[in-house]
């Protein structure tokens, strides 16, 4: 039985689940296109803002998961929805700077290219999924559908942790070159 609520949620979830992807690709396709040039203000620093908040959001991921096996459902879940508002700043501070910033090449050579290009690919490539799982996972967790909520965070909680800390490492990687 569908529920009242999910005839909004889960097309907008569904919705925002293709439209940010297909966004964000645009955005790495095409840069001398999709760019926009700022005098009044310094975009320059945002990856390491977003290596900051990737580390926060692996923090909380973790910290979420042990407050939920110790049954804190309160703390699990004021650490999952400060989870959800700083990946929300991430997602809007990283189109900000793929708007604003020229693209870096990486500039490593041997192995820690190889290294960083499947760090790269490898986190890339599970950022797409993690978007509609944390979605539905904070929606079920939310109204109440702990059976649905459960199935699903089996499968977001290590995707989204690796995405995190793979997102800081993508920028450990790239530091020198910024």
């Amino acid at each position: 039985m569908i529920k009242k609520q999910d005839s909004f949620f889960v097309p907008l979830i569904i919705t925002l689940s293709v439209i940010i992807p297909v966004a964000v690709a645009l955005l790495m396709l095409f840069p001398d296109v999709l760019h926009i040039e700022s005098d009044a203000f310094d975009f320059s620093s945002l990856p390491f803002f977003h290596a900051i908040l990737n580390g926060f959001t692996a923090i909380l991921l973790f910290t979420g998961f042990i407050w939920i096996k110790n049954k804190k459902t309160n703390a699990h879940k004021i650490s999952m929805i400060t989870v959800f508002v700083l990946s929300s700043i991430f997602l809007i501070s990283y189109v900000t700077s793929k708007l604003t910033n020229s693209p870096v090449p990486f500039g490593g050579e041997g192995s820690v290219r190889y290294l960083y290009f499947f760090v790269l690919i490898s986190h890339i490539s599970l950022s797409i999924p993690v978007l509609p799982l944390a979605l539905f996972s904070i929606y079920r967790g939310i109204t109440g559908e702990i059976d649905k909520h459960k199935k699903i965070v089996k499968w977001t909680f290590p995707i989204w942790m690796y995405v995190a800390i793979t997102g800081v490492m993508v920028y450990l990687f790239m530091a020198p070159y910024y």
